[in-house]
């Protein structure tokens, strides 16, 4: 039998937060799925006499699911954030709740499902990336698991349920409870021997093999920003490099094919994204060459160590268009190059992005123009 502890019945989400990811009155650290997630996966793990070890959460934003559930006393409860901000907005939730230490973080890998009976998924956005979650749980949780996979119904697409159904023989979607809904999933399906992802594919125009892994924007694909961005490489410095907020890994890999001599960085707080860069360093040879880090906002890199940055900066947050992301990736630009460093951004020329480079890191000068984007030369202040 598990209890509230002392949380029953009203348990404070009010008290969660995003920090350090961006705030802001318009977005909040828990939302409905949440809310039903962690309330039927609670009377589900109750009614089948589950203790914590043998459930797992993939996708918890900032903590919501993990917390509620340790508040009802289940304890160990194993957990995947791709975000390095989701990760640290789960440690200061727990602290703030008196909460720590009952969750067991981890990657998205055996250790995370082995012997898993249940497993709570906030439904990603993306279809790659739930069929990578699918195929994991059906590759290494217990043959009785249960999914229960939420999320907002404006959202949801009749394909989830055929991506579940890839890995499930049974799929069933309930009822809406607050706009959101849980689809079921159950009896996984025998798993082809390799898992799919990462997915590798070869540009030969621009000389690059780029792989990735499903939660990655663009795919194994080269976004058009990216591409625009890569025609530069010859007028930028040589040196020290960080490919900030790097997904795939292509502006960090392309810029050492192009420069042997320089120490590259990339650096994503999407652990897909970096185990997608990894992958896309190993697949152009260039392993031991460029260092790939899960961090948020290069947080781990010293003041002034850069002699260029590479970014081609988000605008959405989740669902969410904000422009929050894209500026602290400035922010934090501006911290870790050196005097006189430069920053090399490439964004949609309808953003006013070159006013905010101008203020954050320096002297700012649009260097090229497509129909659809601006790549722009910033010289941080000394």
């Amino acid at each position: 039998m598990h209890d509230d502890d002392g949380l029953s019945g009203a348990f404070p989400y009010e008290r969660l937060r995003r920090y350090p990811d961006v705030e802001a009155p318009n977005l909040q650290a828990w939302d409905a799925t949440d809310l039903l997630l962690a309330e039927r996966g609670i009377a589900d793990a109750s009614e089948r006499g589950l203790d914590g070890s043998e459930i797992a959460i993939i996708g918890d934003n900032y903590g919501a699911l993990a917390l509620r559930l340790a508040a009802a006393g289940f304890t160990g409860v194993r957990v995947h954030q791709d975000l390095a901000t989701g990760r640290e907005a789960l440690r200061r939730n727990a602290e703030e709740l008196g909460l720590s230490g009952l969750q067991v973080p981890c990657e998205l890998e055996a250790e995370l499902l082995a012997g898993a009976r249940l497993v709570l998924l906030q439904l990603p956005r993306g279809l790659a990336e739930l069929e990578e979650y699918a195929d994991a749980v059906a590759r290494w949780a217990s043959p009785d698991v249960v999914v229960l996979a939420g999320g907002r119904v404006k959202h949801m697409t009749l394909a989830m349920n055929d991506v579940l159904g890839a890995s499930f023989e049974v799929v069933a979607a309930e009822l809406a409870v607050r706009k959101s809904r849980l689809l079921v999933a159950s009896v996984p399906r025998t798993v082809p021997e390799n898992p799919p992802f990462p997915v590798c594919a070869k540009h030969d125009d621009v000389g690059l093999t780029l792989c990735t892994h499903g939660a990655v924007f663009a795919g194994s694909r080269l976004d058009l920003g990216t591409r625009f961005l890569l025609g530069f490489l010859d007028a930028m410095p040589v040196g020290t490099a960080v490919d900030l907020g790097c997904g795939t890994g292509a502006l960090a890999a392309a810029y050492a094919l192009a420069h042997p001599e320089a120490v590259v960085v990339a650096t994503d707080r999407s652990a897909a994204a970096v185990r997608s860069a990894r992958a896309t360093v190993s697949a152009n040879g260039l392993a031991g060459r460029v260092l790939v880090e899960h961090d948020d906002a290069a947080a781990s890199r010293p003041d002034a160590s850069a002699d260029v940055v590479l970014l081609n900066p988000p605008f959405h947050l989740g669902a969410s268009v904000h422009a929050g992301a894209g500026l602290r990736l400035f922010e934090a630009a501006a911290r870790i190059l050196r005097p006189g460093g430069e920053l090399w951004a490439v964004y949609n020329s309808h953003l006013d992005y070159r006013r905010r480079l101008q203020t954050s890191v320096g002297q700012t000068t649009v260097k090229g123009r497509s129909g659809k984007f601006t790549v722009t030369r910033s010289v941080r202040n000394g």
